[in-house]
């Protein structure tokens, strides 16, 4: 496969500015049973425990954990369907990307900081701190350009490599169910 070069990325961006800010739709779900393996589902369970049910995010561990374990802030990699889109060229390469929801909503700085929540099915999520970036797999499957349009300043404010998020209320979640924004949780007082 050919991928694209950073002009044709560039020209896609556009389009992504343009993804949904308030009210957007899940497009894609895959888990990760082992390395380097991908199941398309229709449906998956969010668990706050152990993530997507099925996907080896616990399993797998963290190298970026003091012990190894899992990282408790990393459990869900979601990325904006529309960059996908672009950088994959095929639907039938998105789950190559390694993240399991793919959604229809705008995931930049701006719009979904660290600590915003989102409801998505019967489940909500919440986007933690750490940092998603491409990596050597990353520039693999989709180019050393793509590498280069993710990681670029511009890049890092939209997240176009997606966010890292936890599971604060499990539930189910369905190709096809609104992403929508909540608002945050009020601290104790």
């Amino acid at each position: 496969m050919t991928h694209l070069t950073l002009a044709e990325m560039e020209a896609g961006l556009e389009a992504i500015r343009q993804s949904p800010k308030a009210v957007g739709v899940v497009r894609m779900i895959v888990r990760r049973p082992e390395t380097e393996a991908r199941e398309v589902l229709e449906t998956g369970q969010l668990d706050p425990a152990h993530g997507l049910v099925g996907d080896n995010w616990k399993a797998r561990g963290s190298r970026s954990t003091a012990d190894g374990s899992a990282h408790p802030e990393m459990q869900l990699n979601v990325m904006n369907a529309r960059v996908i889109e672009l950088l994959a060229q095929a639907r039938d390469r998105w789950a190559l990307a390694g993240d399991q929801l793919y959604v229809d909503f705008d995931l930049s700085e701006v719009n979904a900081p660290a600590g915003t929540r989102l409801a998505i099915g019967a489940a909500v999520i919440e986007v933690t701190p750490p940092p998603h970036t491409g990596c050597k797999k990353f520039s693999a499957r989709y180019g050393l350009d793509a590498m280069k349009f993710v990681n670029s300043p511009e890049g890092k404010q939209l997240h176009l490599r997606g966010v890292n998020a936890k599971i604060v209320q499990g539930g189910v979640v369905k190709v096809g169910d609104v992403v929508r924004k909540i608002p945050p949780v009020s601290p104790a007082a």
